[in-house]
């Protein structure tokens, strides 16, 4: 049942004046349910339970912990077609993909609770004392990652479970024991407030502290600046607009603590068609690439927004079949009016620039908030003299630039700004004979593709989601899979501290049976 209300610990509060409504893009109206914005004092609240939480959360054993998140997920899937309904009514998504996307979130929260059952992430290194060491004695010192404290999340507009209320931040916090409050987005409200009862239902059942989760309702950035200038918050995790994260970002700076914030934001997720590729697949690659662009109406953080070539006959076949793929896909429905909005607004304004030559176009007639995809072509030079081109449409949109030769190609990716991914399309040996392009190439990106396309993200230890500002806050860091857990812990050493008072992780014994560090070597063994 959706109340409306914010969720400050495991207690429903609706203290704030303001109030607003989601909107089904599909109907083209508004839901029914009312949501009430949290208040100053609910925000103060929740920061303070939060600060309470912590103290105890962080001691919580890693089996507690694990099934604190596996218990999260249990009640997620309890939520059963309530929360399907209420997302597809929140962002004209079809069933499919709710589906699809309740299936990675609890995925995600299954795959910490394993991580923090099995315990070695705290990346335990030890080196033992040596007194006898001249001409200077060696102290007994022993470093593990800490929980960094209480952490606030933003719900993110395209992804209303994998990136919001229970999605990879959240989850990621949790594990490394850190409490969450959670900035629900107003786009979906409602699925957000449901995630939110499956989390407090968890936490309440598993035994975690009051106040080691709080989901607020904000539909301004009044609720967000007063989070990240609350002194009780320690880190920041946001996915979402170069605009919305760079705010959040010089607001943590300015902070007299400032705090890390780590933000995944714009990307264009450059592909280079390289001549061999448009030789021999020019078709295929046309058609895989139309539907790539078109994908969840282009709504993805993954989306082919460049695509770059060399002059060439191949190029201009592979512009007009790319253009004719790209008209015989059906649109469908965009996640709100606003994002419809401002897509038809970037689109149009880029297909107007100089030099600019519509490939393909969707023209047929279609409903309210139905977002028509295009693609452009422009020359090479007019592409480095106009900055605008550079910047991320978010829709189904995309620029094919046309390149004089290799070396423009080359200097134009090593200027482009930083990004998610980026694509290499070409043969074996095409690997061999451009090895500067690929290097200038991978100093832009956080994951390069070889022949393949960039939407599609697999939750997995070796898939880095984030790169070079401004795709995200920090290129060390990713938003996808276990290694996100670095994010919320901080290093913490010993020093010749007496072994009963060390943490379990870090004594003689091993008693948690992890992997550890032990004077270079990687063991498991106690140390005797």
């Amino acid at each position: 049942m959706i109340t409306g209300k914010n969720y400050i610990g495991s207690n429903l509060s609706a203290e704030g004046t303001t109030t607003y409504k989601t909107f089904n893009p599909l109907l083209n109206l508004e839901n029914e349910p009312v949501y009430k914005e949290a208040s100053s004092h609910e925000v103060a609240k929740a920061v303070d339970l939060a600060t309470q939480a912590f103290k105890e959360f962080r001691r919580v054993e890693a089996t507690r912990k694990a099934s604190f998140l596996d218990a999260i997920a249990d009640e997620i899937v309890a939520l059963d077609d309530a929360l399907i309904q209420v997302y597809c009514s929140e962002t004209g998504l079809p069933e499919g993909r709710a589906k699809g996307e309740r299936g990675r979130t609890v995925g995600q929260l299954r795959a910490f609770a394993e991580l923090v059952g099995e315990g070695s992430w705290v990346e335990a290194s030890i080196d033992t004392a040596q007194p006898e060491r001249t001409p200077s004695p060696k102290v007994d010192l022993r470093k593990m990652s800490v929980p960094l404290g209480p952490i606030v999340v933003f719900g993110a507009s395209n992804f209303p479970l994998a990136y919001s209320t229970a999605g990879g931040d959240t989850a990621a916090a949790f594990a490394a024991g850190c409490p969450v409050i959670v900035k629900s987005h107003p786009m979906h409200a409602g699925t957000g407030e449901l995630v939110a009862s499956a989390i407090v239902r968890a936490a309440e059942k598993t035994g975690m502290p009051n106040g080691v989760f709080s989901n607020l309702n904000s539909s301004g950035i009044e609720v967000g600046v007063q989070l990240v200038q609350h002194p009780g918050v320690k880190g920041v995790g946001f996915t979402g607009s170069i605009r919305g994260g760079r705010a959040l970002f010089d607001l943590a700076s300015q902070r007299a603590e400032p705090i890390p914030v780590f933000a995944e934001m714009g990307s264009v997720n450059p592909v280079v068609a390289l001549p061999s590729a448009l030789q021999e697949k020019r078709t295929e690659w046309a058609e895989q690439y139309a539907g790539s662009i078109t994908l969840g109406a282009g709504q993805f953080c993954t989306n082919p927004g460049l695509i770059f070539g060399i002059e060439s006959s191949a190029l201009d076949a592979f512009i007009k079949a790319l253009g004719s793929a790209i008209e015989e896909v059906a649109p469908i429905c965009m996640l709100h009016p606003t994002i419809h909005g401002n897509f038809e607004k970037g689109k149009t304004t880029l297909a107007a620039q100089e030099g600019v030559t519509v490939a393909g176009s969707y023209s047929g007639a279609v409903a309210a908030n139905f977002g028509t995809q295009k693609v452009i072509t422009v020359s090479g030079s007019d592409f480095l003299k106009n900055p605008s081109l550079h910047k991320e449409v978010f829709g189904p949109f995309s620029i094919v630039v046309r390149c004089a030769d290799m070396k423009e190609l080359t200097g134009i990716i090593g200027n482009l700004e930083g990004q998610l991914t980026g694509t290499i399309l070409g043969s074996n040996e095409d690997l061999e004979s451009n090895d500067i392009l690929i290097e200038t190439l991978q100093g832009r990106v956080g994951r390069i593709i070889f022949n393949g396309v960039p939407t599609g993200v697999e939750v997995c230890p070796s898939m880095q989601h984030g790169g070079p500002y401004p795709a995200s806050t920090d290129s060390r860091f990713g938003a996808v899979g276990i290694h996100s857990i670095k994010r919320w812990v901080r290093p913490l050493s010993y020093q010749n501290w007496p072994d009963h008072a060390l943490p379990e992780a870090l004594k003689n014994s091993n008693p948690l049976k992890i992997s550890r560090l032990v004077n270079g070597k990687s063991t498991k063994n106690a140390i005797v």
